[in-house]
């Protein structure tokens, strides 16, 4: 059976990661990474609730701000990628709240990159860890 996957949807997302960790850097804002991390992780658990996605879904497309670019893939290594980025900001969270800033900055900037890496380029790294697994 074939399923489709958004890609713009999961650009979108990886959009709002981004610009949403580092604007928290910029402002040295906890409370910022910690909202993206709960926007992480419930997305994965429950993808209707993804707030990045349905702004795109609900706000961004009608508008024709973003088109779709709906392919034939999987969604659960996205899910996974997604739910794995929201552990390690999770623990960026723990670290800048236990007094670790070097430590929480370099683990939401992992995130950064990471999901840098599969805006501009393509490649999924959570994805690649999916399928390894």
């Amino acid at each position: 059976m074939d399923r489709k996957v958004d890609q713009s949807a999961l650009k979108v997302n990886q959009a709002f990661i981004i610009g949403l960790l580092l604007l928290a850097y910029a402002l040295d804002s906890v409370w910022l990474v910690a909202f993206v991390g709960a926007v992480m992780l419930l997305g994965t658990a429950v993808p209707s609730l993804s707030l990045f996605k349905r702004t795109y879904q609900h706000l961004l497309k009608p508008a024709g701000l973003v088109k779709p670019d709906i392919v034939t893939d999987n969604p659960e290594p996205h899910r996974f990628a997604q739910g794995f980025g929201g552990v390690v900001v999770a623990l960026a969270v723990i670290a800048l709240l236990a007094g670790q800033p070097l430590v929480g900055w370099a683990l939401a900037g992992l995130v950064v990159v990471l999901a840098a890496l599969n805006l501009f380029l393509g490649f999924c790294a959570g994805c690649f860890v999916y399928y390894q697994l």
